[in-house]
């Protein structure tokens, strides 16, 4: 198949900033996310451009991502947290994508931008929200006991956890959801400002454009719960940053390499060398435009017109490379806003294509946007497991790309959908 090149849907910052105060459900925001999310054709991907002090963070964070991954092994040893199957710290050669093949392309650094302690900030939410309900009337904490109440609103199933020993249970079964963050604080210690001051601004903007979406849905959904992403977004602590730094292809010692010189060009994997094909499983996921270095570790223009980004589309369209300009963050929808819309809006499958230059490497951030552990996964009143993921749609899936149905069912908690998921590709 050949890949087409198109222009993905662009939206400036400040318009999505005035349609998110606008009332108005056919702004030219809400036609756009159409194009980019909605219709057979969409690519599940839109940019945000214009907005303010992206290059800048963007300069101090993926320059670091040679870096770590150029730390000598012991270095390395020491942000590498097993324990939580690979989902905090450093990764290598852990993830499968495609068949039982291990993924040696590429390194990520994992890291929550919002809080370095997931139970902790979950405890002393839970403790602030009991305190405020054993304030006895006092009129001082009133403002204080609404926004907790607008808190919990969003995630009734909070109540699901009866106490803080529950919750620390669940914490010690489910680490790779919820380890605290590891920091290079002796050999890298800018990554973790850099880190999170990019993270928290990609979390803002998909605040916002989550809240766009729900206008959407909801004027096309009778039995939508309005505001539905946006306060999954807002409220969440879970959110997982990935820092990733793909080898240059020469530099990959294992089996795809071989992938790379051969060019497999008979099936999708040709497109698929420095990331393989996979849908993300989150809420929304966020990401900056990629960053190339030569062997010195100098920023460089890409040699190789063919590398980056491709999708495919529902109709199972094959596009690519994607690019991005440097003011902008894309965001691309996720499996869990997939169900959430009923499949209104819908997750698109993806992969990385390597770079054919000697000694081009490849840096870039992604900030996946998701609820906590024990969310339900409930579709909107009136919709059906049909409408979230058609036949006609699995059918254009890559043959390495699970079908959403093999991993969610009616009933699950994100958590649970979540584990199906890692269990898939790990």
């Amino acid at each position: 198949m050949t890949p087409r090149k198109v222009d993905i849907v662009k939206i400036s910052y400040d318009d999505l900033v005035t349609a998110c105060s606008s009332n108005n459900d056919h702004s030219p925001v809400d036609n756009l996310i159409d194009q980019a999310y909605a219709n057979s054709s969409s690519l599940g991907i839109l940019a945000i451009t214009d907005i303010p002090s992206l290059p800048l963070l963007r300069s101090k964070l993926l320059p670091l991502a040679p870096k770590l991954a150029a730390l000598p092994a012991q270095q390395l040893d020491e942000i590498t947290a097993p324990q939580s199957q690979y989902q905090v710290g450093w990764s290598h050669g852990r993830e499968k994508l495609e068949g039982d093949k291990l993924d040696f392309s590429k390194g990520s650094y994992y890291a929550n931008p919002l809080t370095d302690d997931l139970v902790k900030s979950m405890l002393e939410r839970r403790r602030y929200y009991h305190d405020c309900n054993h304030n006895n009337g006092d009129e001082s904490n009133v403002h204080d006991k609404q926004q907790i109440k607008e808190v919990l609103k969003w995630d009734e199933s909070l109540n699901q956890i009866k106490s803080e020993e529950e919750l620390r249970q669940l914490a010690n079964a489910n680490p790779a959801f919820f380890a605290p963050n590891v920091w290079p604080t002796k050999s890298l210690p800018e990554l973790e400002t850099a880190l999170k001051e990019m993270g928290q601004l990609i979390h803002q903007v998909g605040v916002y454009l989550a809240k766009c979406c729900d206008s959407y849905v909801a004027a096309r959904c009778p039995g939508y719960n309005p505001n539905t992403l946006e306060n999954i977004l807002l409220h969440s602590k879970c959110c997982k940053a990935r820092l990733l730094h793909y080898f240059a292809t020469d530099e990959i010692t294992d089996s795809s390499k071989k992938d790379v010189d051969e060019g497999k060009s008979a099936d999708d994997t040709q497109f698929s060398n420095w990331c393989g094909w996979h849908n993300d499983h989150g809420s929304l996921t966020g990401l900056v435009p990629a960053m190339y270095h030569d062997k010195n570790g100098n920023i460089v223009q890409c040699p190789d017109e063919d590398a980056g980004l491709y999708i495919k589309s529902r109709n199972g369209d094959l596009v690519g490379p994607v690019t991005l300009p440097e003011n902008a963050l894309a965001f691309q929808v996720g499996e869990t806003m997939q169900v959430h819309t009923g499949g209104l809006l819908h997750a698109t499958p993806h992969a990385v294509r390597g770079c054919n230059t000697s000694g081009i490497s490849r840096s870039t951030f992604a900030v996946f946007m998701e609820p906590e552990y024990h969310s339900p996964m409930n579709l909107p009143a009136g919709r059906s497991v049909s409408d979230t993921q058609c036949e006609k749609a699995e059918k254009s899936l890559p043959k390495t790309v699970r079908t959403l149905r093999s991993r969610w069912k009616l009933g699950m908690n994100f958590g649970e959908f979540s584990d199906a998921t890692f269990a898939a590709f790990h």
